[in-house]
Formats: C-alpha cells, sequence, structure tokens
C-alpha cells in the first residue's frame, strides 16, 4: 500500500542539510579532498567566484588565491595549520573566475573520521570586501585626523579617562603646556590647574559638568612644566559609548594671554580715554563758572568798596568785615577752580626737583603728626624741570596730607623722585620723552575703585562735612596737566595709595646740568639726624651753603634707612639725645661698623662726659656743642677723624 506522507518527509538527513547549504547565498560552503580539490560547491560560492560547479569540481582551491600567495605557499600552509590545530581563519584577497579580487574572510576545518582519517576539508568563505573598504576608509580616516591633531601647535588638544587622566598629548599642548607625552600620559590633569582652583575643586567641577552637560567651557590660570602660569580658554566635552557610557573627555586649550592682555590694555585705554574726556569736560564747565563767579565777585567787591567810600563810618562795621572775608574767601575759592580747569596763569622756571623738595621739607613734614614716618628717596641725579615752584609745592603739600589723612593711626609717607625715558602713551597720553617722575605713598587705607575715578573731580571727597572742600587733588590735576604732564593713581583697600606725577624734563637745563656735573666734583653728602625740625632745616641749609649736599632724618631707625639706601653718604651729623629707641651716639657706632669711611660728629647741648662714661668714644667721633657757630662747623668737617 503506498504511502501517504509528503515526499519532503523521505529526505534523509544528509540530504536535508546539502539542501540548506546548496541554499545559502551568503557563504561559500564547499569540500575539499585532502589534497585540497573541490568536491563540493553551493550557490554562494558560485555566487562570490563567478565559478559554476562544473567549471570548479575537482579543481585545486588554490585558484582563488593571488599569484602571490600561491608563490609563498599560501593555500597549502592553510591546509596544514588546519590539520595541525583543528581550525585555519584569515583574511585576504582572493580571486574569482574574471579575474577580479575580493577580500575574503575563510574558516577551513579538517573533516576526521571516526577512526582517525582525513577524509578532507570543510571551507566557509565570506565575501566582506564592503567591510574592508569601510575599515580602511576609516583607518585612513583615523590616521588623517590623528595626523591633523598632532600637527596642531595653537591649541593643545588631548584626551582625559573618565578619572581625569590624560591618555594622549598632541604636539599643541607639548608646546602650551611643557610636557612632553611621555611625562604627562597617566598625569591626572588638575596639575595643570592652580593651587587656588585645585583647593576649590574646580577640575573636579569641570569634568562634573561636562559629563552632566555634555560640554564645559571656561577661562582661568593654568600652570605649565616650569610653574610659569598662562591665561587659557578651555572646552572639555564628554565621550560616549553608542549605549551611552562615558569613556573619557576630550580636552581643548588655547593660550589666550595676548588676547586677553591686549584686550584689557584697549579696555584701560578706553576707561583712560573716558576719564580725559570725563575731566576735559568738567575743566571746562569748571573755568566757566569760576569765570562769571569771579565777575560777581568783581561786583560784589566794588560795591562793598564804593559803600565805605559814600559811607565811611561803616568801614569798620563787623558786617562789612564779614562780607570782606567771604569775598576774600570767595575768590580763593575761584583761583583753585581755575587751577582745576588749567587758566590759572601759571610763572614756569628751571628747578631741581631734588632742591625744590629739599628746601620744602620742613613743611611737608609739619603736614603729619608724630606717628607719621616720612621717608624722602631722592634721584642720585639732578632732575631739571620747568614749573610754577610754588603751585608746585602746593600739591606736592595737597598730596602728603592727603596721605597723611589716609593713616589716623600712624603710617609711612615715603616720596621719592626719579628720572627716567618714557615710551610713546606709557602714561596716559604723554608723548615719548624724558620725565621727571615724582610719587608720593602711603601705608594708609587705600581706595575703592569707584573713589578713584572720581578722586580728581572738583568739590569731590570722602570726608564729613565742613571737613574739606574736594578741591585739593583737583587742583594737582590742573596743575600738573597744565605744565604739560600727568598724575597717575594706584590704590587698593587696606594696603594703602600712591599717587605719581609726571614733568617733563628742562632738556637744555638738564643738559647744561650733566655737562657741569661731569666737569666738576662730587660736592659730599652730609646726612643731619636730629628730631627738631627747626634746627634740622636750619642745619641743613647751613651745610648747603658751605657746598654740601644734604639728607635728613628725624630718628635713628629713618637715618639707618638713609645709610642703607645711599652707601655714598661722607658725613654723619646727629643730635644724641633722641625720643625714639636708637640714640645718636648708638647710630653713630652702628654706622662705624656699617660704613667705616662716613666720618661722624655729634651734637648736643649737654657736654659730652655727662652723656657717657665711655672715654673711647670722645676719641672715636667728633663732638659739637649746641648752639655752635659756623666756624666751630667748619673747624671740625676740615678735621680728621
Amino acid at each position: 500500500m503506498p504511502s501517504s506522507q509528503p515526499a519532503h518527509l523521505t529526505l534523509t538527513d544528509a540530504q536535508r542539510f546539502q539542501l540548506i547549504i546548496s541554499a545559502i547565498h551568503d557563504y561559500a560552503i564547499y569540500m575539499l579532498d585532502p589534497q585540497g580539490k573541490v568536491t563540493s560547491w553551493n550557490k554562494g560560492a558560485q555566487q562570490f567566484t563567478g565559478y559554476s560547479s562544473d567549471d570548479i569540481l575537482g579543481s585545486h582551491f588554490s585558484v582563488f588565491y593571488t599569484a602571490e600567495d600561491r608563490d609563498a605557499g599560501l593555500p597549502q600552509k592553510a591546509l596544514d595549520i588546519a590539520l595541525r590545530h583543528g581550525k585555519f581563519e584569515d583574511e585576504g584577497w582572493r580571486l574569482r573566475k574574471d579575474g577580479t579580487t575580493y577580500w575574503a574572510s575563510s574558516i577551513i576545518d579538517p573533516i576526521i573520521a571516526d577512526n582517525g582519517e582525513l577524509l578532507g576539508y570543510a571551507k566557509i568563505t565570506r565575501d566582506i570586501t564592503e567591510h574592508k573598504l569601510a575599515a580602511q576608509t576609516l583607518q585612513a580616516s583615523e590616521q588623517q585626523f590623528r595626523l591633523l591633531v598632532q600637527g596642531v601647535t595653537d591649541y593643545a588638544i588631548y584626551m582625559l579617562s573618565p578619572e581625569g587622566r590624560v591618555t594622549n598629548w598632541n604636539a599643541g599642548a607639548q608646546r602650551i603646556k611643557g610636557y612632553t607625552a611621555d611625562e604627562v600620559i597617566g598625569m591626572h590633569f588638575s596639575s595643570f590647574y592652580t593651587e587656588t582652583d585645585r583647593s576649590d575643586g574646580l577640575p573636579e567641577r569641570a569634568l562634573a559638568t561636562a559629563a552632566e552637560q555634555g560640554r564645559y567651557e571656561q577661562e582661568g590660570l593654568r600652570v605649565r612644566k616650569d610653574g610659569s602660569t598662562f591665561w587659557a580658554h578651555v572646552i572639555v566635552d564628554a565621550i560616549r559609548s553608542e549605549l551611552g557610557d562615558l569613556i573619557g573627555f576630550a580636552k581643548v586649550t588655547r593660550d589666550v594671554t595676548e588676547r586677553r592682555e591686549t584686550a584689557l590694555a584697549l579696555s584701560r585705554a578706553n576707561a583712560a580715554l573716558f576719564q580725559s574726556q570725563k575731566m576735559e569736560a568738567l575743566g571746562q564747565l569748571t573755568g566757566g563758572v569760576a569765570h562769571d563767579f569771579n565777575n560777581l565777585l568783581a561786583v560784589a567787591s566794588s560795591g562793598l568798596q564804593l559803600l565805605t567810600v559814600q559811607f565811611p563810618d561803616l568801614e569798620n562795621s563787623r558786617s562789612l568785615e564779614s562780607i570782606r572775608r567771604a569775598l576774600s574767601r570767595g575768590a580763593i575759592l575761584t583761583q583753585q577752580l581755575l587751577s582745576f580747569a588749567r587758566q590759572q596763569p601759571l610763572q614756569p622756571e628751571t628747578h631741581e626737583v631734588n632742591t625744590l623738595i629739599a628746601d620744602f621739607e620742613s613743611v611737608l613734614r609739619r603736614a603729619g603728626n608724630s606717628s607719621i614716618q616720612f621717608d624722602i628717596r631722592k634721584s642720585p641725579v639732578p632732575v631739571m624741570v620747568k614749573l610754577d615752584s610754588t603751585r608746585f609745592e602746593t600739591a606736592l603739600l595737597n598730596l602728603v596730607v592727603n596721605a597723611t589723612q589716609a593713616m589716623p593711626d600712624g603710617g609711612k609717607v615715603t616720596i621719592a623722585t626719579e628720572k627716567l625715558t618714557l615710551r610713546d602713551k606709557a602714561v596716559g597720553a604723554l608723548p615719548g620723552g624724558v620725565y621727571a617722575k615724582i610719587s608720593v605713598t602711603d601705608n594708609g587705607s587705600g581706595m575703592t575703585p569707584e573713589v578713584q575715578a572720581r578722586v580728581f573731580e572738583p568739590f569731590f571727597t570722602t570726608k564729613k562735612a565742613g571737613q574739606g572742600t574736594g578741591l585739593g587733588l583737583s587742583q594737582v590735576y590742573g596743575f600738573i596737566t597744565q605744565s604739560g604732564g600727568e598724575v597717575t593713581l594706584l590704590s587698593e583697600v587696606g594696603f594703602g595709595t600712591c599717587f605719581t606725577i609726571y614733568i617733563p624734563i628742562d632738556a637744555e637745563a638738564d643738559a647744561e646740568n650733566t655737562q657741569s656735573a661731569d666737569n666738576k666734583q662730587r660736592s659730599e653728602i652730609v646726612l643731619i639726624v636730629d628730631d627738631q625740625l627747626d634746627l634740622l632745616d636750619i642745619t641743613a641749609e647751613l651745610f648747603r651753603t658751605m657746598g654740601y649736599e644734604a639728607y635728613t632724618a628725624t630718628n635713628g631707625a629713618e637715618a639707618l634707612e638713609v645709610l642703607e639706601r645711599t652707601p655714598q653718604i661722607d658725613i654723619l651729623f646727629t643730635d644724641v639725645i633722641m625720643p625714639d629707641s636708637i640714640s645718636g651716639i648708638e647710630l653713630a657706632q652702628i654706622t662705624r661698623q656699617r660704613h667705616p669711611a662716613t666720618k661722624i660728629i655729634l651734637a648736643s647741648g649737654y657736654p659730652f662726659p655727662a652723656l657717657t662714661s665711655n672715654q673711647q668714644l670722645s676719641k672715636e667721633f667728633a663732638f659739637l656743642n649746641k648752639p655752635y657757630q659756623l666756624s666751630d662747623l667748619a673747624k671740625i668737617l676740615r678735621s680728621k677723624d
């Protein structure tokens, strides 16, 4: 009786397997005999190679290899390895029937019978040309990218691990930061931050922000290998896998120090221009107001004089006297305003700055009190300028008064002079040239930026009502700018203030003075020390009349500072009894140790034996009793120590 089952159900397992293999198009699956000849062929093999089963069955599989591979014996090596290791797998170029090539992935497995006999080989080949070409394209692209990144020298481009450690390093990073790749790979990137930024946790916040938001961008100080700093623009991008896992960070750093300095310089220039324009506008306004106010004062003053002529009995009236005083103060006020507006008539004459300050020193010292120390540092060379000496003294006094008022609990005022050469517009709008620089520095309370911006404006003051007119510094500004100079200000709250005046050198007088100085021997320098300012001034003047260059100090500590700063002092002339911890005798002994060539003269109203029981001192130092005559002083100066 015939079977009712379908025909395909009668197929054996081997037949079914053969049908499956034959139907596969994406893989070439075929058999080889022990010698390597093809014994079976599927549709995939025919599709890859172009050979039909009739063409290839019985042929050696080496026909699929290139001539180079055949010459190298690669087909036989493949069979030997498969037999020896149970499997052979490789990739390489293979030939089609028409001679074209394709990139193949091949696997060869030996077929062994139960008795160990080699029956042949199973070979599976896949055409992966598209994958190969894609991989080659990717590799070429990556290589080009690496070359591009390595060739960039203006940017530091490198990678970080998720923990922040450097994993690669380009030439730009080495140039900017100073580390080679061998030195830096594996180092944590926080090493590039300043100590302050590391303490504040800035590196960690940068990575956390990039991980959370995908990107972090910032500018700030960074540290090079040699410890120097630069201003950096930094971008950190998070790198994630296709699954979204964080695998690291890409970091790009650029040194923008020069750009930042240029921007800051431009900002300062704009601020200076604005300040100059503002002061110019204020000056014009103030000058106009002062002029009109002067006219009003003239009317009032003339009217007052007319009243006293017409009514003589009013001459001694208290009311008229009050009016006169008010008119006088008004006249002074208009002169101050005109000074700021640069409309005050000046009487410029050639002067030596150090001499001007020395002659005015006693007045400057009286501007402070006993808690204020004065340090006057004169230029070692004469500084010749052309200016109105009276106005200059007033300006200097205003600066000193301003400094002392900033130090209610005491402090130090330093007045320094210098002759220097400036580049064009290095200070404000001043043209390049040689200038006298006079600075007044205090270590007082300092000024806020807001106060600094208005400090030269007329009537602006930080003092309480009735304690200041706000015209002192505006007078300084007006006088100096009218004299062709400039005034600058540096101040920091809690650290103090420095006003600096720049005045052009009188070139003709300076040249004559330089030539004269070259042709004559240096005058001897004397340091005079006395706590009594009047006596200090008159003694200094006495020495100057005898041809000496005189420096002054009001106590022993200040004198030691002058000696250290000016080691060429020839004579120390000091009072014995002074209020501070260093007496004149102690000052003399210290000076003898440090400056043995300096002649030392002690002066006192007490006889020398009453001042010390050390008889050796009376032999070591010259002594002069107060009051002394010029002849007594001259005699001691001519004598030998």
